[in-house]
């Protein structure tokens, strides 16, 4: 009779356990995918040196990550923000070496150029009514063009070294040796300090929860999620350790992560943000300002992606027209595979971040095999699409039906993604079709399956806002 009394409470345990830890399935998809790369690659990926060189490439991604977050929580995006960094850090480079103005000012010069596109964007999205999709997509094309026109379609280098630190120097270094391997004591510090404020922050969260009676995760599922995330903090801050240290880039980025975590969860514009994205109707009859706050967020997104260019321009050491390319479908990938919803109104910080690192784990991991660009586009590409289409599935059989998640109006939101995509896999054909000069019967059959795909998802669509 015991036994079988127990069954059920063990039975109902796992569900509880199981339950809270499909709130971290990005985390737990990130540490698979690397793994599955370090099997491939013969853990070249797992070195101290591609540890480093992981953060160091994909900063400018979380970084366009944390101002598109933005974006997309209001069920939009920019994609003119790949555009925006190669014009910003082409500025910035002509300061430096042309007219050798100071460093501190060409940074501000670049940021405040992202700036005024920001301003630019925004006024034909909050004060003409022009749908952001077609005003980014028209700026995309716009300030490529200028970054083309400033640099005369040629490289601008080599900049000083005093520039090219915030890109690829290091924070102060204390090294020690400890059993006989070198390790730099800030990094290592650093992964203490934020294994113990992981720890800090799911207490006091769970207190929180229990004291204002909302719904509290498992013991089980609270205990996976710090033991992942400080495993997973202290394996790169080690890897760090054995290498040079800290990276400059890698402190911007973390205060950057902070700010925008207590904004979307503390503050007042935080919460009319996701207001906006959950019913915008219902928001300004609420008294947001919907239009102010469309305003303000392609203005801040065009200010991170003048950062992003300052970045890129560091890391590079020069400014070339074709930088940036291809970054807008990166940021953009990041956060819906981080869980943003499509619709708008649902994501978090973390999720963008760690979208950014999947993103990353991808093109770090394809490139150490030797996949060629045109592979890696695709696999991302369906990526994307894969993580869109399981978010929409859960999401569906948590509610039980399709219709409550998924409202009539806002599948009009989804081509948009289709179109993403479909661009993606496109241009990577373009490339393969361009090096070998035909495309083989494998992608021109994989081309008429997308197509037909993409024909029923539009006749799909247009039944659901019919009914």
């Amino acid at each position: 009779m015991m036994s079988q009394a127990a069954t059920p409470d063990v039975h109902s345990n796992f569900k509880e356990n199981l339950k809270g830890l499909k709130e971290y399935g990005m985390i737990i998809a990130l540490v698979v995918i690397y793994a599955i790369f370090a099997f491939m690659s013969d853990f070249k990926n797992v070195s101290p040196m591609n540890v480093n060189n992981l953060i160091m490439q994909n900063s400018y991604v979380i970084v366009l990550a944390l101002g598109m977050l933005l974006c997309c929580l209001t069920g939009n995006v920019d994609l003119s923000v790949g555009s925006v960094v190669a014009f910003s850090g082409a500025i910035a480079a002509i300061m430096v070496v042309d007219y050798q103005m100071a460093i501190p000012l060409a940074i501000l010069a670049a940021i405040g150029i992202g700036l005024l596109v920001g301003v630019w964007q925004g006024f034909f999205i909050s004060k003409l009514g022009v749908a952001p999709f077609i005003v980014t997509l028209a700026n995309m094309l716009v300030f490529r063009g200028l970054a083309l026109v400033v640099l005369n379609g040629q490289t601008k280098g080599p900049l000083p070294q005093e520039f090219t630190q915030i890109g690829a120097g290091y924070m102060p270094q204390f090294f020690t040796t400890i059993g006989g391997t070198k390790f730099e004591l800030l990094a290592l510090t650093a992964g203490l300090l934020l294994s113990a404020l992981i720890v800090f922050m799911e207490i006091r969260s769970r207190r929180n929860k229990a004291k204002n009676g909302f719904e509290v995760p498992s013991v089980g599922a609270s205990i996976f999620k710090v033991g992942v995330s400080v495993a997973i903090v202290n394996f790169f801050t080690v890897k760090l350790a054995m290498y040079m240290g800290l990276p400059l880039v890698l402190m911007i980025v973390a205060v950057l992560v902070a700010f925008y975590a207590f904004l979307t969860n503390r503050t007042v514009p935080g919460r009319q943000i996701y207001a906006v994205g959950g019913n915008r109707k219902a928001a300004a009859l609420s008294g947001i300002k919907v239009n102010k706050v469309m305003f303000w967020i392609y203005v801040n997104m065009g200010i991170l992606a003048g950062l992003a260019g300052v970045i890129l321009t560091a890391r590079n050491a020069s400014a070339t027209p074709k930088a940036g390319d291809m970054f807008e479908m990166d940021a953009i990938a990041a956060c819906y595979i981080g869980g943003t919803a499509v619709p708008g109104g649902e994501g978090t910080v973390t999720g963008a971040v760690v979208g950014a690192l999947i993103m990353g784990v991808l093109n770090n991991g394809m490139s150490l095999l030797g996949w060629s660009v045109d592979i890696q586009r695709v696999v991302k590409g369906l990526v994307l699409l894969a993580a869109v289409a399981i978010d929409l599935h859960f999401k569906s059989k948590k509610n039980g039906y399709l219709r409550p998640v998924i409202r009539p109006w806002d599948w009009s939101l989804a081509p948009p993604i289709s179109r993403l995509c479909w661009l993606m896999v496109r241009q990577a054909l373009s490339l393969r079709a361009a090096s070998a000069g035909r495309i083989s019967w494998k992608m021109a059959s994989g081309l008429i399956v997308w197509r037909q795909f993409g024909r029923g998802f539009r006749l799909a669509t247009q039944r659901w806002q019919l009914t």
